[in-house]
């Protein structure tokens, strides 16, 4: 590996993390942590492999063990619901997309991840179960219950289970 090659990797990781963690900080840190982990056990890279693939396995990881670290470290958790009420509204220009935002960060951990490597990062189906290290099937479902459950959120509509059908978004075709 060359520092060319992993210099290139360099914005959609940047993308990535911005999307997974909704904060630029967060996200220079996990980038950052990601391209020392690389450079440091750049030896378990196999030549010829998907380095973006690889790396997006090294910053899954990190944000794994990062989330849980956190869980354990700050002892509860506040769900967004519950403080929603005191959260100031947007300004109007930008209200959709922070909507989006609030929305995709609503979503459960794993869904939000597959939802964002097929969506933001184009990674076929084969390629988000090896970085997620899920089976296809797994990443399927998770893919379809993100996709439903953001629309839900989206629109503003009751979730699953409510007498009105759930909207599909397209699926992604395998590659």
């Amino acid at each position: 590996m060359q520092a060319g090659e992993l210099e290139a990797q360099i914005p959609q990781l940047r993308r990535y993390a911005r999307a997974l963690t909704g904060d630029a900080w967060a996200a220079d840190d996990l980038v950052q942590d990601t391209l020392e982990r690389a450079c440091d056990r750049w030896q378990l890279w196999k030549a010829g492999s998907d380095l973006r693939a690889w790396l997006f396995t090294l910053m899954h990881n990190l944000f794994i063990d990062g989330a849980r670290r956190a869980l354990r470290q700050a002892g509860q958790r506040v769900d967004i619901d519950d403080a929603a009420p005191e959260l100031a509204a947007p300004p109007a220009a930008t209200d959709q997309l922070l909507d989006l935002q609030r929305c995709l960060m609503r979503l459960p951990e794993e869904q939000r991840e597959v939802l964002l490597l097929v969506t933001l990062q184009d990674l076929s189906y084969e390629e988000v179960a090896r970085v997620t290290g899920t089976p296809i099937g797994t990443v399927m479902s998770r893919l379809s219950r993100a996709r439903s459950r953001l629309r839900e959120l989206m629109e503003g509509t009751p979730p699953a289970g409510s007498s009105s059908a759930p909207a599909v978004l397209p699926f992604k075709r395998m590659k």
